[in-house]
């Protein structure tokens, strides 16, 4: 019979993999921005969050705060290299200027937290125990900050009736993120990874359950926001024809006297 720590290490694995896939997840949506060059009504709150939380977990995994978990921060190194980029990204594209700023404020309160936390663990807790307790803690609300900062998205979907600015790829391995660490959690009973864990597959299934409702109505928004340009295009080109008419009898068809 396979035994608990057997299952337990197949999901952690299985974890690592849909973690890194939800990191990769959003690389549409910032392709879409740079083709547009805009990054429209995306919100950067989703990628400002999981930078915080991968963070704190790659401090939490370092051999002086918490022994044996290189998993932790391998994934977690990784992925504060690819949230960076998607924020750079968006820093680059965002066209208001408060907007641009507000990014960089925050990105700059997170850093120096972040450097606050690693001098208060290092300095003041000198036993890996206390490291682990105090670092686990910071981990849970970053981790439910990181799960909840979509709920700005969903309010636009509720508001708009549109999934259109919700990407569905990060809806769905935020869920699927949430399931496995969430079991993960319950085999051998973690507090640090249950809590934020079993809010991240709350979170996710909203968002799932909101794609599927709004999914129709997004397709016939977009379908009419088509024809409205189509139609304007045409508009305009008939206003443009009288005028290449006129242009065209006058310097063509006038009649020219010569000596």
């Amino acid at each position: 019979m396979v035994s608990a720590d057997v299952v337990r290490t197949v999901i952690g694995v299985i974890g690592n993999v849909i973690s890194l896939i939800l990191f990769l997840s959003p690389v549409p949506t910032f392709v879409r921005i740079w083709k547009k060059g805009s990054v429209e009504q995306y919100s950067p709150a989703p990628y400002l969050a999981t930078l915080a939380n991968c963070m704190v977990w790659a401090l939490y995994g370092l051999p002086m705060v918490h022994p044996h978990s290189i998993l932790v921060v391998t994934i977690n190194g990784s992925a504060i290299f690819i949230e960076l980029s998607y924020i750079i990204l968006f820093i680059i594209y965002a066209s208001d200027k408060k907007q641009r700023l507000k990014v960089l404020l925050i990105l700059l309160v997170e850093l120096v937290l972040m450097a606050l936390l690693v001098l208060t663990v290092l300095i003041l807790a000198h036993t890996y125990e206390r490291r682990s307790l105090i670092v686990g803690i910071v981990c849970i609300l970053c981790n439910i900050m990181m799960y909840a900062s979509p709920l700005a998205v969903m309010k636009l979907v509720i508001t708009t009736k549109s999934v259109e600015f919700m990407p569905f790829c990060l809806s769905l391995f935020s869920f699927a993120n949430g399931l496995a660490w969430f079991s993960f959690a319950l085999i051998r009973f973690d507090i640090f990874l249950t809590i934020p864990n079993g809010l991240g597959l709350l979170f996710g299934s909203g968002q799932l359950i909101l794609y599927a409702t709004y999914y129709q109505n997004t397709k016939r928004l977009l379908a009419e926001r088509k024809a409205r340009q189509v139609s304007l295009t045409e508009v305009v080109s008939d206003g443009d024809e009288p005028k290449k008419i006129g242009s065209t009898t006058q310097n063509g068809s006038a009649p020219h006297h010569g000596t």
